[in-house]
Parts: structure tokens; sequence; C-alpha cells
């Protein structure tokens, strides 16, 4: 830091404590924005911090002017805030800039307009970064990191602010997509469900109406959260949406969303191109694909092993683990192909036998029983048609159509 006098510093701060309250008055919601952005590291921020750390008194300075004293309980913890943040103090930063959130809230009740909803978004945001910083700072200390938690419901009494009324109501989107953020973080998902319901349920809200990059977020979210209770219709609809409304240009957004969308795909048998794994450097999928074209059961099961950390981190490896079925499917639909090719006649009847010494060809060992077992799995599933013939020990195939698609349904249904 270069040197810097006690004149320069109080006029540092006589500056950003006329902004504000311009701002204000004029309701300059742009302006605004830029003077809560504290993890944005602007130049500007970190010179007020250095002139904070030097002049100590900013709070006389605040309250002793008419202008700023009706806004000292944001800006007195703001200020502290900031100098905790430029001194790597991360938890006391977190600690102060919450109070500025809550009374930051309690103002933008009283404003009759949504001009200041920008601000909001910026407090919103940091209040989740500053809480993941201070968490990760209290866990080095041995402490139990509780501060996400905590900006989780200064989050809930924003969106409760900004639920149904008139014009703010367009911000709710963006903080529901901020408590998602912290639920998945925290492992809490069951919360995002009430979130969720006021939402979806709520007349007043009309989805469309609000702004892209939020409702491309938003089913992001929801659609992980249909993965997860195996809801794979919706989950192919919303990570769809989020995917063809994503902004072409954030490859970073587009492959998180892939991430979740591919497994989702895979399980109602669509299968990506090669090309589009690549492209977004998802490779980790490639043989999975593979084992799928080709019924090889060996190929999926070491594609799981090999990245099963990375599939178990994405909430993705159960669903992935229930592609056996079609694999399964596929090595039939195969040994069907071959036995057609050398007796058309007698193509539909496949002995269990032969299903046996494919399985054992991949190095996987299994008996009759068991293979009889799957077999009905398949028939049940609806993946297969056809019906045993218990004796001879084979499975005979309907001549109409035996494997059918699964046309975009999941195998479950």
């Amino acid at each position: 830091m270069a040197y810097m006098s006690m004149g320069e510093a109080h006029r540092r701060m006589t500056e950003y404590l006329n902004r504000f309250s311009d701002a204000v008055s004029s309701q300059d919601g742009s302006s605004f924005k830029s003077l809560f952005a504290l993890s944005s590291n602007s130049p500007y921020l970190l010179s007020l911090a250095d002139a904070l750390n030097l002049f100590q008194d900013a709070n006389r300075l605040i309250k002793q002017s008419e202008n700023y004293s009706q806004f000292a309980d944001i800006l007195v913890p703001l200020f502290r805030s900031l100098q905790n943040y430029r001194q790597n103090n991360l938890l006391e930063a977190y600690n102060a800039f919450e109070k500025t959130a809550n009374a930051f809230i309690q103002e933008f009740r009283n404003w009759e307009s949504a001009w200041a909803l920008e601000a909001l978004y910026v407090i919103v945001y940091d209040i989740r970064v500053l809480a993941e910083k201070a968490d990760k700072e209290l866990a080095s200390n041995g402490k139990s990191p509780e501060k996400l938690k905590g900006a989780g419901s200064v989050l809930m009494k924003v969106f409760g602010t900004l639920a149904g009324k008139g014009s703010k109501r367009v911000g709710a989107l963006y903080v529901t997509c901020q408590l998602f953020k912290i639920y998945f973080k925290l492992g809490t998902v069951h919360l995002c469900r009430s979130v969720i319901r006021s939402i979806e349920t709520a007349r007043i809200f009309d989805f469309e109406e609000f702004p892209k990059r939020d409702k491309v977020t938003y089913m992001y979210y929801t659609g992980r959260l249909e993965v997860f209770n195996e809801n794979f219709s919706a989950a192919d609809y919303k990570l769809s949406y989020a995917l063809k409304y994503c902004n072409p240009q954030s490859t970073a957004n587009i492959r998180m969303i892939l991430k979740h969308l591919i497994p989702v795909k895979l399980s109602i048998g669509i299968l990506p191109k090669s090309s589009l794994l690549e492209k977004y450097n998802l490779l980790e999928y490639i043989n999975i694909v593979q084992a799928l074209r080709r019924g090889d059961l060996r190929l999926l099961r070491r594609a799981l092993q090999d990245h099963e950390d990375r599939f178990l981190r994405s909430g993705v490896y159960l669903v992935l683990e229930k592609l056996e079925l079609q694999v399964y499917q596929r090595l039939v639909k195969k040994i069907y192909i071959i036995q057609k090719q050398k007796d058309p006649n007698r193509a539909h009847q496949v002995k269990l036998d032969v299903i046996v010494k494919a399985l054992k060809w991949l190095e996987i060992d299994m008996d009759v029983d068991e293979v009889e077992c799957i077999m009905a799995i398949l028939i049940f599933k609806n993946l297969m048609k056809g019906y045993f013939a218990h004796k001879s020990k084979v499975v005979v195939l309907s001549k109409q159509d035996p494997f059918p698609k699964l046309n975009g349904k999941p195998v479950n249904s």
C-alpha cells in the first residue's frame, strides 16, 4: 500500500459517503450497487478500506452528518466489514456484513420502487461468498463452520421481502438461486422444497417474467433435484431448458449442465455423440456410452470404478449404475442379431447358456439362475418382449419388436 495522508483518507471516506447519499436521493441503482461489492476486490473499495484502516474514527464522520446518519445501521457495519475484509479477517468481515444486510433489508422494504434491486443482488451474492470464506477460516481454526447456514437464514428474509411484492418480485428468483447454492453446498437440499413451492404455486409469479440468467440457474438446480428424486422426465425437461437458454459463450456453465443432463439422457435411452463429450471435456462418459452401444458390462463397471469420485460428487453415480439393465438388453440384442444371421428361423430363441458364455467372455461370472433373474427383470421393465421356457432354459423373444425402444421414457416407467 502506498503512503496515504490523514487528509487523503478523510477525503476518500467522505467521497464514498457522498456517493452513497447521492445514489439514494437520485435512486441511481447502478452507482449504488458498486458500493457494496466487497468480494469484487474493486480498487475503489480496497483504497477505501486502506483509508478506513488509517482513519479510525469513521463512525463519528457518519453519525455527525444528517445526509448519512439515517443510514448509520447500514454504513457503520459495512465499513467495519470492509476493514476486516482488507485485513483478511474473514469471520469478522462476514459478521459485520450480516448486520449491514439486515439493516439494508429493513430500508429496502420501505422503498416503494425496485430501484435498489441490483444493490440487493450484490448483497445477497456477497453474503453467500463471505460466509463460505468465513467458514473456511473457522474450519482451519478447528471450529465448527456455521456462517453459511446463517447466510441462508438472511436470504430467506430477503426472499420474504421480495415474494409477491409488486415490481420487487422479479428479484425473488435470483435470491432463490443463491439459496439453492447454499443448500447444495451444505447438503441440505430438502430445504429447497419450500422455496420452490413459493415460486411455482404463487399465482402472482409468471415464470417468463424473470430474467433469463435467473431462469437458467433455477432450472439447473431444480433439474438436479429431480435427478436426486429419480424423476427423469422432469429432470430432462428442466436441464434441457437450462441448456437451451444458457449463454452459448459460457462453456463452464454448459459443461456443468451437461454433467447432469447426460446421465438423464442415457437413462431414457438417448446417447450423446463423442464430439459433444470431447468439446466440453466430459471424457468420463465416453466409456459409459461405448458400454451401452456394445452391451459391454465389464466396460460400464470399469468406467464407473475409474470415475467413481467424480460421479459421486456430481450426485449421478446411482443413475449411471442403473444403466446396467440397458447394457444387458444390448448384450441380448447382439446375441439375437448374430443368431439371426446364422439361422433366421430360430433367432428369437436365446439360450441362457449362450448369455452366460457371453458374460464369461466379458470376465463376468454368473450362473444360469442369475441370468434368468436378470432376463425376468428386463421383460418386467419392458426392455425386452418375450417369455421363459423354463425346462429348456431358453428366452423366447417376441417376433414383433423384441427390444422396444425407451423413446425418452425412463426404464422404471
